[in-house]
């Protein structure tokens, strides 16, 4: 089956947000939203889930303001870039493409915590939503990184604290010792997939969002978003929840874990085989899990 994509931006103030659609919006079932992680990743490495369009349902991409293809701000710092700022991006896309009578959200990493804190709200036109490989807590995120860093061998455990220490985490060693843990809690597909890599190329090449947000890598959080939390609000939300997460994955069940107990409608599937991104690591399974869900609660 043909199916149509289509890109463009939505304006958003002096911004500009890309966005892709596969499929039909008209097609009778509401659109799958994805939202990527980072903060300050790109949709490349989320690309999969636009199979989900061979179901009949479109599913829209986007880059965040500050990423990929939308508009870089590097002057801009940690005032700037804040969880209210990109749910009013979002807002924003889902009026621009004309589907606020309906449309599912599936967020990934941070992009799952955007959802939530998006969902919280209630937001008109929500159907469904999907927190893929997120976190609930900061502080638990990080507790159970450096739980995670503690299995790594001992040496790559030394590299990693020496250039902490003396702040030289941008260094070669630091990123190769980086990839060790990244291999085991991110994507365990090696070497890293084309789509995959693209987003981390992206990272690397304008860090603006990711640094100033998270920190240097996935443990080492030192950005403003160190002490977020969504814990205790989280059972406002009134859609259908399907949780996702690796068995393998940094955002660990005791991360993920308070989604599941506040969330008043809510499933969680962990996929065996994978770590932070069962999207790629267990494409198939994964597309299946979501097309089903969503085919059951928001057709």
């Amino acid at each position: 089956m043909q199916v149509s994509i289509t890109e463009g931006f939505a304006p958003y103030g002096d911004y500009k947000t890309w966005y892709r659609v596969t499929g039909d919006l008209a097609s009778g079932k509401p659109p799958l939203i994805v939202a990527h992680g980072g903060p300050g990743c790109t949709h490349d490495y989320v690309d999969s889930f636009k199979d989900i369009a061979a179901t009949g349902r479109a599913v829209v991409h986007y880059d965040q303001v500050g990423n990929g293809k939308s508009t870089h701000l590097p002057e801009k710092g940690g005032d700037f870039w804040t969880v209210a700022f990109f749910k009013a991006e979002l807002h924003n896309l889902i009026d621009h493409l004309g589907i606020r009578s309906g449309y599912c959200l599936l967020g990934q990493s941070w992009g799952g915590m955007l959802g939530a804190e998006f969902a919280v709200d209630r937001p008109e036109g929500l159907k469904a939503l999907i927190i893929a490989n997120s976190p609930a807590a900061m502080v638990t995120w990080i507790s159970e990184a450096n739980r995670l860093r503690d299995e790594l061998p001992a040496d790559v455990q030394a590299t990693l604290l020496r250039h902490e220490q003396a702040e030289t985490t941008g260094s070669a060693e630091y990123k190769a010792a980086t990839d060790v843990f990244n291999e085991r809690h991110v994507c365990r597909v090696v070497p890293m997939p084309p789509e995959v890599k693209r987003t981390f190329d992206a990272i690397d090449a304008d860090p603006t969002v990711y640094h100033t947000m998270n920190g240097p890598n996935e443990f080492h959080v030192i950005g403003t978003m160190k002490d977020w939390s969504i814990v205790g609000r989280l059972s406002t939300i009134s859609v259908p929840t399907l949780l996702i997460s690796g068995r393998y994955d940094e955002a660990t069940e005791a991360c993920v874990m308070p989604y599941s107990q506040e969330i008043p409608d809510v499933r969680w599937r962990i996929f065996e085989e994978s770590s932070h991104m069962p999207h790629v690591e267990e494409r198939a399974a994964c597309m299946a899990e979501v097309s089903a869900f969503l085919d059951e609660k928001a057709s």
